[in-house]
C-alpha cells in the first residue's frame, strides 16, 4: 500500500479571473489556521486553477467549499532532491524510462540544499511511479511529513 503512505492530498481550487479572488482563498485559509506548504497557479484569461499542498487538506477543502469555492482533492507524491542541476532530471528520467506520463509538477525549495518536487501522474500509474522511484534510490516523502 505505497499509495496510502506517499499520497499527498493536494487541494485544487477553480478561480474566476477577477480581482481579489486569490486573496479570498488565502484569507479563508488564514481564518481556518491552514498553512500553505506549496502552491502552483495556472491561469487563462477567464479562470485559474490554484493547486496547493496544505498542512490539513480535509479541513482546507471543507472551509473552501463552505465559502462557495469549487475545490477538490487530488493525490500527488513528493520527492526530495538535491537543489542542484540534475535533481529534477533524475526523477523525470526514471518516470520516462518507465513509460509514466507526468500530468504536471511543481516545486518547493525548502532550503539551500534540498528541494521538494510534487508530481501528478495518472491514478492508475501512481503505485508504479512510486515503486520505480524508490527502486532507483530516490527519496519520496511520506504524506504525514509533508503536512508538518
Amino acid at each position: 500500500m505505497l499509495k496510502s503512505k506517499y499520497a499527498v492530498k493536494q487541494i485544487s481550487v477553480f478561480l474566476e479571473n477577477r480581482r481579489g479572488r486569490l486573496a479570498e482563498v488565502a484569507g479563508a485559509l488564514l481564518e481556518a489556521d491552514i498553512n500553505i506548504r506549496a502552491l502552483f497557479l495556472a491561469d487563462s484569461s477567464e479562470f485559474g486553477i490554484l493547486r496547493m499542498v496544505v498542512n490539513n487538506p480535509e479541513k482546507a477543502k471543507a472551509i473552501l467549499v463552505s465559502k462557495d469555492f469549487a475545490a477538490n482533492e487530488t493525490d500527488v507524491f513528493a520527492v526530495e532532491v538535491e537543489d542542484k542541476p540534475g535533481g529534477f532530471y533524475r526523477v523525470v528520467k526514471v518516470l520516462a524510462d518507465e513509460g509514466i506520463d507526468v500530468e504536471y509538477t511543481y516545486a518547493y525549495a525548502g532550503s539551500s540544499e534540498r528541494a521538494i518536487l510534487f508530481f501528478k501522474v495518472k491514478d492508475e500509474e501512481f503505485e508504479k511511479a512510486v515503486e520505480a522511484l524508490l527502486n532507483q534510490g530516490i527519496k519520496l516523502i511520506e504524506a504525514v511529513e509533508v503536512y508538518r
